[in-house]
């Protein structure tokens, strides 16, 4: 790590932030070491998107002052904020699919009107920066054939490039698979040592305690701990950000009610190519059965997102066959997502922004999204705005949506927030089988609590879940089974008492013996 020195990179002083009836920011002081790597954590609407967007110059602050490098300075857009060599990556990527990568890195940094001559001289300079930095990204490449690690590594090239010292990354890991997310450490680490000041801006209280030199915690608002990691410990952190103590972990084991043991879903030899003709899915059979949790553990890109796909009637198999609440599906004549809810199957999608919620939508229609053919929100072919809008207020007061603004965009909401949502509106119509993807990425551990609770609450009412996550800390928490997914196989089927981070994490590498 290279040397911190007694200057500091940045000192934010007594900051206020006020949206109307809403303060997000009360007297905050913040203060960051050169050359360090500072977690800010909190719980969604602590403050700290808040404090770093006034940083960046996408708000400005009512009062307080910034210094950077020891020197005070006005920051009223990003154009200022560059200028003081801060970088900001956030959690959705700013890029333009269309381009290239090298295109996304000059738009907005051409140094003059003649592009051909200008795109040499680029060119050099951000291979130079890849060989320093180990950031490695096809230039030439279009932006949407890359996958999520090199976006994330293309959007701090474009930080970097245009001078970046001090780095703030929103949620860097919140879509990265664990392969990725270990080359993202091994970038950040790098930078660090080499003289960068790194904020990372997180749920994950492992990655804060793995990676950071200091973390500061908010709260409502208001800093309420800042520490040397070597003083911070996972229990006292989410305590901090909470206000209370948290339980994530597996609680005692109580034994289960008997239940029928007849499997309410049970899938047989799916199999699937995917447009490009390769396959995703072979021979890939389970069964859920009702009142138990069962976990797909796996790292993403092995098949699991295809599966869920199938599973929920979202796209149908090239084979095999599925039997769902008494209904027999082939591939020639497979489930729809309409039926899906009819019968009472229910699915919360890895991808709450492109497959649960439509962005521009206000959040009561999004909460009846799927369901607005149900009689309590439809009479006879009319829709009752009324009625959803009231519906929608109570699930926001069950599930502990924030803000209770029914009229709200869906936009508008933080990521937990959202998440919350698309679970009440799945879970408030009583699925008898319920599949979620990844219920709590970049969610934050107030809201992972809650999430959880409601998933073992589901279980305990007698609901079949099949849960994938790429977090094995997940899987051990919420699974009474668990099957192992490895290039589009099922590679390991184990009872929760037979499971442990270490031998999931061998089967999930393909190591069977």
């Amino acid at each position: 790590m290279a040397e911190v020195t007694s200057l500091p990179a940045l000192q934010m002083a007594g900051i206020h932030k006020r949206f109307g009836d809403v303060l997000a920011n009360t007297d905050v002081n913040f203060l960051v070491a050169q050359g360090s790597l500072h977690g800010l954590i909190g719980e969604n609407g602590a403050g700290k998107s808040t404090l770093m967007s006034v940083l960046y110059g996408f708000y400005p602050a009512d009062s307080g002052r910034i210094e950077v490098f020891g020197k005070p300075v006005q920051i009223r857009n990003a154009d200022d904020a560059i200028a003081c060599g801060i970088g900001m990556v956030h959690q959705h990527f700013m890029l333009v699919e269309t381009l290239t990568a090298l295109e996304n890195v000059m738009l907005g940094a051409e140094p003059h009107w003649h592009l051909p001559t200008a795109i040499g001289p680029m060119r050099k300079r951000l291979e130079a920066l890849m060989q320093s930095t180990g950031l490695r990204v096809a230039l030439d490449a279009t932006v949407a054939d890359l996958a999520v690690g090199d976006r994330q590594r293309l959007e701090i090239l474009k930080a970097l490039y245009r001078g970046a010292r001090i780095l703030i990354l929103d949620e860097p890991t919140a879509v990265l698979t664990p392969q990725e997310t270990q080359q993202l450490f091994a970038v950040l680490s790098q930078l660090r040592a080499q003289g960068s000041t790194v904020i990372l801006i997180t749920h994950k209280l492992k990655e804060v305690l793995t990676l950071c030199d200091q973390v500061t915690v908010m709260r409502a608002g208001r800093v309420v701990a800042d520490m040397p990691i070597a003083l911070a410990s996972m229990e006292g952190l989410a305590q901090a950000m909470v206000g209370r103590k948290v339980q994530l972990g597996r609680p005692p084991v109580v034994a289960a009610p008997q239940r029928d043991t007849t499997p309410v879903l049970l899938a047989q030899g799916l199999q699937l190519r995917d447009a490009s003709g390769v396959q995703r899915l072979f021979e890939v059979g389970l069964q859920l059965r009702a009142g138990e949790i069962v976990g797909i553990a796996g790292v993403s890109g092995n098949g699991q997102s295809e599966l869920l796909d199938i599973l929920s009637g979202l796209a149908a198999p090239d084979g095999g066959s599925m039997q769902v609440l008494g209904r027999q599906f082939v591939s020639d004549a497979w489930l729809d997502p309409f039926t899906a809810r009819t019968i009472g199957l229910a699915h919360v999608p890895e991808d709450r922004q492109a497959r649960a919620l439509v962005m521009e939508f206000q959040a009561w229609e999004s909460a009846v999204l799927g369901y607005e053919h149900l009689s309590q929100f439809c009479r006879t072919g009319w829709m009752r705005a009324g009625a959803m809008r009231a519906a929608t207020a109570d699930i926001m007061e069950r599930f502990d949506v924030r803000p209770r603004k029914a009229t709200l965009g869906s936009r508008k909401f933080s990521g937990g927030n959202q998440q919350k949502l698309v679970l009440a509106r799945e879970l408030g119509q009583a699925p008898r089988v319920l599949l979620v993807g990844q219920p709590t990425r970049g969610v934050d551990i107030g809201a992972i609590e809650f999430i959880y609770s409601q998933l073992r609450a589901m279980r305990d009412a007698g609901c079949a879940v099949l849960l994938v996550s790429s977090e094995l800390d997940e899987i051990l928490a919420l699974s009474d089974r668990v099957l192992v997914m490895v290039q589009g196989r099922v590679t390991g089927a184990l009872d929760i008492a037979e499971c442990s981070e270490e031998r999931l994490g061998l089967l999930m590498a393909g190591v069977t013996t």
